[in-house]
């Protein structure tokens, strides 16, 4: 029975934590704003059922999927108190997220050679690249989005998950995926696939380049810089991957002036505060603001912080919330993540325990990469924080990265994979 009654414990958490701050939101001014109980409802009423369902049909590690409501409560939470109209959009991509996660979880469970997939792991990035750059509309200096309908995709929110399968391919049999069957020596045979598995990363940033999608670049290379990390045999060629890092930042600082320009105001935003610097020193001037438990839900102004309800929200939290909200959040990615690793240790399956490092990794870095970013530990990337932040096809991959972890946390699904693994 206490069992029991401890695994709704997190969930009356988010609960009451939800209905606190909703019920802050309708009623801080003076007409009384009954549409903030409609939006606390439907946000409840989704993490209550997928929650149940979770536990009832014993969908594998349930954590995860709390995390997250976690997170995303905050996040709405936040999006509504700056503009409740794109609350109300969240929460549409909310519904269509979680249907991604239950259909992404079942979808991952039938098929079961995922690993003999890796040509498509190869093409369809390269399609849906090539789409991007020829249909693409250039938003804040990136062209990566897809309009159609009025509907804005970053394509290559895909493509990042798609990539970390391509690496669970290859290194489920290390140097061994391309020409087997060739009559090449073993050690000529190793260093093609280490070329292709180069050509194909560095491709992947290629064409992120011709895009301007610094973030996506910087969270690509970490996660194959990881990922060779942990499970290449070859110190050799690591070190030759990270010496590639140098010139490669070295080459788009000196030559594109996007990222000359974040790499400035990250070293002195204030030579041009009104202008370039804006953006940051406003974040660290809200950050500030705040103290260390805000100044209270409505009662700041976090509009001053531009893209607060997507690349800055962070700081808008942190505003309002408080500091010690922000660090909450921060030690809340960072259970979602252990969970991940602890999967991850607990699957005999080799490119089942690299799927979800890598993907465990990519949720990691993005976080580190958008909240170092406006608080000035690194340079700004442009990057959304996971679950948090404004954004459909940002909030619909990450819950379709959620659905694929749930999946193989199942651990007689994760037991089955050993007879094809």
């Amino acid at each position: 029975m206490f069992r029991k009654i401890a695994y709704y414990i997190p969930l009356c958490m988010i609960i009451f934590i939800n209905i606190i701050g909703y019920a802050f939101l309708a009623f801080k001014e003076e007409t009384n704003n009954m549409h903030a109980f409609l939006v606390c409802f439907l946000v409840l009423a989704m993490v209550f059922i997928s929650y149940v369902v979770i536990t009832k049909k014993k969908f594998g590690e349930s954590y995860l999927f709390l995390i997250v409501s976690m997170l995303l409560s905050i996040g709405i939470m936040m999006i509504y108190r700056l503009n409740s109209d794109l609350a109300v959009k969240q929460v549409i991509w909310m519904f269509v997220g979680n249907v991604a996660f239950f259909a992404c979880y079942y979808f991952y469970i039938k098929i079961n050679k995922w690993h003999k997939y890796t040509n498509l792991y190869i093409a369809v990035p390269v399609l849906l690249y090539i789409l991007t750059l020829v249909f693409g509309t250039t938003v804040n200096g990136a062209k990566n989005w897809i309009i159609i309908a009025g509907f804005s995709f970053q394509l290559s929110e895909i493509n990042k998950i798609l990539y970390v399968f391509f690496l669970g391919t290859y290194f489920k049999n290390q140097d061994k995926l391309f020409f087997q069957k060739s009559n090449f020596s073993e050690k000529n045979k190793i260093l093609i696939n280490r070329g292709l598995l180069m050509f194909i990363t560095y491709l992947n940033a290629g064409f992120l380049v011709l895009q301007r999608d610094w973030g996506t670049i910087a969270l690509l290379l970490l996660v194959y810089l990881f990922i060779l990390y942990i499970f290449s045999e070859d110190n050799r060629f690591l070190i030759l991957n990270c010496g590639l890092l140098f010139p490669t930042a070295l080459i788009g600082y000196k030559f594109f002036y996007h990222v000359r320009v974040r790499v400035e105001i990250w070293i002195d935003p204030w030579q041009d505060v009104l202008g370039k610097g804006y953006q940051i020193v406003q974040s660290l001037f809200g950050i500030g603001s705040g103290g260390f438990f805000g100044t209270g839900l409505g009662m700041g102004k976090p509009y001053m912080i531009p893209f607060a309800s997507t690349d800055f929200i962070f700081s808008a939290i942190c505003e309002e919330m408080g500091t010690l909200t922000g660090v909450a959040v921060v030690l809340l990615y960072m259970l979602l993540c252990y969970r991940a690793f602890k999967i991850a240790l607990n699957i005999k399956n080799r490119f089942e325990k690299i799927v979800v490092l890598g993907l465990a990794l990519m949720l990691g870095m993005q976080t580190f990469i958008i909240i170092g970013g406006v608080i000035k530990l690194i340079p700004l990337t442009g990057t959304t924080l996971p679950f948090v932040s404004y954004g459909g096809s940002s909030l619909v991959t990450s819950f379709i990265i959620l659905g694929i972890l749930q999946a193989i946390s199942k651990g007689d699904f994760s037991n089955e994979g050993e007879k094809y693994g």
